[in-house]
């Protein structure tokens, strides 16, 4: 089964063709992979229980990397993107393409970060009423309270996790890498649909 014609811009461009099963497979080893590598710190390398949370963290973002890099790897392999010429071609086999850039990355990263947004709603909505109460200390615009949170937020290794290495990695693995390999594998627009959240409950 060809992939569809809006993954290449040139129509000499070759086609990779995969199996369904072999498509349902990757992707589902895909989702299970990316859970399991966040234990091989302490499973399979041995190494000792980190010492504190930001440890711990670190090292689940390095875990995380690594299997969203194998998944870009299997991807690129399974439907032989190196055959194709032009990067630009080869970067639209994962949706990431200059042409309706917004479209294909902003919005969906915004829409994965909005399942972590309850912290920062929550902690902004504390923020903003606040700045209401006398408590005998020095009265703070809300703009520098802002500010002084948002610093905070910055070194905050939670705020990362919820806000930028989740969001990015899950896009990146189950969007970017899975939805080509079922278009490749003749699945229906519709059926991903309903196929995509299957594999990230496998990944939960």
């Amino acid at each position: 089964m060809a992939t569809p014609a809006s993954f290449f811009h040139h129509p000499d461009s070759s086609r990779p063709a995969l199996p369904g099963a072999a498509a349902v497979a990757a992707c589902a080893a895909m989702a299970v992979s990316y859970v399991a590598v966040l234990y091989a710190p302490t499973v399979l390398l041995r190494l000792p229980p980190p010492t504190s949370l930001r440890a711990f963290l670190h090292r689940r973002f390095v875990c995380a990397a690594f299997s969203s890099a194998a998944s870009v790897l299997a991807t690129a392999s399974l439907l032989r993107v190196w055959s194709i010429g032009d990067l630009s071609d080869a970067l639209a086999v994962f949706g990431i393409r200059s042409d309706h850039l917004l479209q294909a990355v902003a919005i969906p990263l915004l829409l994965t970060s909005l399942v972590y947004a309850g912290s920062f709603v929550a902690r902004l909505w504390l923020l903003a009423t606040s700045c209401g109460r006398d408590d005998g200390e020095l009265e703070i615009g809300f703009a520098q309270r802002l500010a002084h949170w948002i610093c905070a937020a910055v070194g905050d290794v939670m705020v990362w996790r919820n806000c930028v290495v989740a969001p990015i990695t899950e896009e990146l693995v189950f969007r970017a890498c899975m939805v080509p390999l079922l278009l490749c594998g003749g699945f229906k627009i519709y059926s991903i649909i309903f196929l995509s959240p299957i594999f990230f409950s496998l990944g939960k």
